[in-house]
């Protein structure tokens, strides 16, 4: 079996983050989603999330290409996640391109390329408007 994991928000979901979710689940069998928590967001990231992380946990987990959503707590945790869970192909978002070329010591590394016309970040200025 080929395993797959991701990172992310995915804060306010929307067909980019699912159109990531499929294309990183054809890269394998089972896809895993590390999910940012709300303390890593705040404090890590100086984002605010609109959903709480049990309801973006809750909406990744009702997608059929997500088959198991763990939290993401720190920057520092993806090699041992890679390790424990037994990692094949480590993807993300081709804005985070090169970022994190250092996990290719332990799993392959795939950035795919972003939905271009939305995001999460286009979405909150929008409704701002």
């Amino acid at each position: 079996m080929k395993k797959i994991i991701t990172y992310g928000t995915y804060d306010l979901l929307h067909y980019g983050h699912v159109n990531l979710l499929q294309r990183a689940k054809a890269l394998g069998d089972y896809l895993i989603v590390a999910l940012s928590t709300d303390e890593f967001n705040w404090d890590e990231k100086q984002k605010k999330c609109y959903f709480p992380y049990s309801e973006r946990k809750r909406l990744l987990e009702s997608i059929r290409y997500v088959d198991l959503v763990i939290p993401e707590n720190s920057w520092d945790q993806k090699v041992s996640d890679v390790q424990e869970f037994k990692v094949d192909t480590f993807v993300m978002g081709d804005d985070w391109e090169g970022k994190f070329d250092f996990l290719k010591e332990y799993c392959d590394v795939v950035y795919l390329p972003r939905t271009p016309e939305i995001s999460t970040t286009q979405i909150k200025q929008d409704l701002k408007k």
